[in-house]
C-alpha cells in the first residue's frame, strides 16, 4: 500500500471519528435544551429540538454508510476495524438520544399549557442535568480516547436509575394526593423514562469505547439502583 494510500485512508477513519463527535454535540445539545425548555416552559425553545431532530437523522445515515464503505473498500482490520464498528454504534446511540430528546420536548409542549407544578419540575431538570453531564463526559472520553473516563461513567450508572426511582415515587404521591394531577404527572413520568434511557445510552457508548480501545468486552453486570415498580414502566408507542 502506498504512502498516499495510507494517507488517505487514516484521513477517512479521522473523518469518521470528527462528525461522530459532531454528532455527538449536537445529541448533547438536544438532550440540554430538552431539559431547559421544561425548566423554562419555553415552547419555542421545545418546537426547535423537535424540528433539529432531523439533523441528527441525517448524520446518523451519512456516518453508518461512510463506515460500511470504509469496511468494503479499505477492508480494516485491528484497531482500525474497532474504531470503524464504535462510529457506527455511538451513531446509532445518539440518534436514539435525539429521539428521546425530542419526545421530552414535545412533552414540554404540552404541560406548557398546564398548571405548574414546580417541585416535580425541578426534579425532572435535576435529572436531566445529570443525565447530560454523563452524556458530556463520555463524549469527551470518546474524543480524547480516555478510558478512565469511559469507565467512570459505566460505573455511575446506578446514579441515574436512582434519581428515577425516586421521582417514580414522588410522582405517584402526588397523584394519589390530587387525582387532577395525573395527566401532568404521567408526561413527567415518562420524560424521566426518556432521561433514564438517554443514560443508557450514554453507558451503551462507554462500553463501546472500552471495546474501541482495549478489543475486549465489558465484564460483569452494569450498576444498578435498587429496583421498583417503575423500573418497568413501559413508554408508549412515540418513546
Amino acid at each position: 500500500m502506498s504512502t498516499h494510500t495510507v494517507k488517505a485512508y487514516g484521513d477517512e477513519l479521522d473523518q469518521l471519528t470528527a462528525e461522530v463527535a459532531r454528532m455527538g454535540g449536537l445529541a448533547e445539545a438536544q438532550v440540554a435544551d430538552a431539559v431547559e425548555s421544561v425548566s423554562r416552559r419555553d415552547i419555542s425553545m421545545a418546537r426547535a429540538v423537535v424540528e433539529r431532530d432531523l439533523r441528527l437523522d441525517t448524520m446518523h445515515r451519512d456516518i453508518e454508510k461512510k463506515a460500511i464503505r470504509l469496511i468494503a473498500l479499505r477492508q480494516p482490520v485491528a484497531t482500525d476495524l474497532r474504531k470503524t464498528l464504535a462510529a457506527m454504534k455511538l451513531a446509532s446511540d445518539l440518534e436514539r438520544t435525539g429521539d428521546l430528546a425530542k419526545n421530552i420536548a414535545k412533552r414540554a409542549l404540552v404541560i406548557a399549557g398546564t398548571e405548574p407544578m414546580q417541585p416535580l419540575t425541578r426534579s425532572i431538570v435535576r435529572m436531566g442535568r445529570l443525565v447530560s453531564q454523563r452524556l458530556r463526559n463520555v463524549l469527551d472520553a470518546y474524543t480524547a480516547r480516555e478510558l478512565d473516563g469511559a469507565l467512570a461513567v459505566w460505573a455511575s450508572d446506578d446514579e441515574v436509575d436512582e434519581h428515577y426511582n425516586a421521582l417514580f415515587r414522588e410522582l405517584l404521591t402526588y397523584m394519589m394526593g390530587d387525582p387532577r394531577t395525573i395527566s401532568a404527572c404521567t408526561h413527567l413520568l415518562f420524560m424521566a423514562k426518556n432521561l433514564e434511557r438517554i443514560g443508557d445510552h450514554a453507558t451503551n457508548i462507554a462500553e463501546t469505547i472500552h471495546y474501541e480501545i482495549t478489543g475486549d468486552e465489558m465484564i460483569g453486570e452494569r450498576p444498578r439502583g435498587a429496583f421498583t415498580s417503575g423500573s418497568d414502566v413501559k413508554p408508549n408507542a412515540e418513546d
